[in-house]
């Protein structure tokens, strides 16, 4: 997400929020009565043709109700979410104002109960502008595409995911309160975690007292196959501990070249900003840092304000956000921020509106 593109573009965010209409057949009425509820259950009852049909003496109307052959089973659901993204950052290639947006579609379904067979979908064209460089929206060139396909379920005490779009550290816990404005801070300072392996496998462990363990391995997808000398395997592993005012999670990340340390840490007392943390380095001694302060129900909404480096090297150079997001009711997030990304030439400052759909 991006920072704060010039705030006198809100209004005109403000008018992408008009009530959308949706066209639905007397079919599937029932789906779309649900249609802002966060999660819709696609199930056997909502795929119904319900016809009304003339007696044969003419004396009134009744009902019938016909289920459609191969509906969805009562244990598949579907979200939807949408962000558009509404600025400009100047010193980039293009100072103009820009409109872009991302879509995602998540099809669940369980097995056995305690199992899940996960379906992500995502579309848009949130990659084609300077704004979106920084803000990390989904970009597939306004069509939709399969993002990844995967597989949870238990194994003794612990959870295991498998499939593709699977990062080995998907078990990870964490120790961020951050709410994030761009894609930088979104890491928590802890960008490396999980490497580059598209298709993997994790598992976690929950102790129950607050400690948590967490690994995976995986590598890319292709020919290359998994875990060859062809092939850029990588291994995670981490320890967390998490309480309800404060955390902290270390991290191994082994990516076939290079080895990261990570750490992340956080704060949130009750009454008070929630304060996070992240540090990592890797075998050649590069090093990134992360700060964050979160302040919740300031006004109807709450601010973000961080800072992270821009890349883990050995040149300090860092990226600052600063961000206000307000629920306009439970399905739309209005959040306008600002940042400045340091560089060895001139800096970039981003003023950027975006408007968040869930339903």
């Amino acid at each position: 997400m991006k920072l704060f593109k010039h705030l006198l573009v809100t209004p005109a965010v403000l008018g992408l929020i008009a009530p959308v209409t949706v066209n639905a057949t007397e079919s599937n009425l029932d789906v779309i009565s649900n249609l802002y509820q966060e999660n819709i259950d696609l199930n056997s009852k909502s795929f119904t043709n319900k016809k009304s049909l003339l007696l044969s003496g003419g004396e009134g109307l009744v009902e019938e109700t016909a289920t459609i052959d191969g509906s969805f089973s009562e244990t598949t659901s579907a979200s939807f979410g949408s962000t558009f993204y509404v600025g400009s950052v100047e010193n980039a290639s293009s100072e103009s104002t820009t409109f872009s947006y991302d879509f995602a579609m998540d099809l669940t379904t369980s097995f056995t109960g305690e199992d899940s067979l996960d379906v992500a979908v995502i579309g848009g064209n949130a990659s084609e502008t300077a704004v979106d460089g920084y803000m990390g929206g989904d970009g597939t060139g306004d069509v939709l595409t399969l993002d990844g396909v995967s597989y949870t379920f238990p194994l003794g005490g612990a959870t295991v995911i498998v499939g593709d779009g699977v990062g080995v550290d998907d078990m990870n816990t964490g120790a961020c309160a951050y709410s994030a404005f761009t894609d930088l801070l979104g890491d928590c300072g802890t960008s490396s975690v999980g490497g580059s392996a598209d298709s993997a496998f994790a598992v976690g462990y929950d102790f129950g007292n607050g400690f948590t363990l967490a690994g995976g391995a995986g590598g890319g997808t292709g020919t290359d196959g998994f875990f060859t000398a062809e092939d850029d395997s990588t291994i995670g592993l981490e320890a967390a501990y998490t309480a309800d005012t404060y955390g902290v999670s270390v991290a191994y990340t082994d990516d076939e070249d290079t080895t990261y340390y990570s750490v992340q840490a956080m704060l949130a007392p009750e009454g008070f900003p929630s304060i996070s943390v992240g540090y990592e380095t890797d075998d050649d001694d590069a090093d990134a840092i992360f700060a964050g302060l979160t302040f919740d129900e300031v006004g109807p909404g709450s601010v973000s304000l961080g800072l992270a480096s821009t890349e883990l090297s050995e040149d300090d150079y860092y990226q600052y956000e600063l961000s206000y997001s307000y629920p306009l009711n439970d399905g739309v997030t209005i959040t306008p921020g600002v940042f400045i990304a340091e560089s060895a030439d001139e800096d970039a400052t981003g003023v950027v509106v975006t408007t968040s759909f869930s339903f």
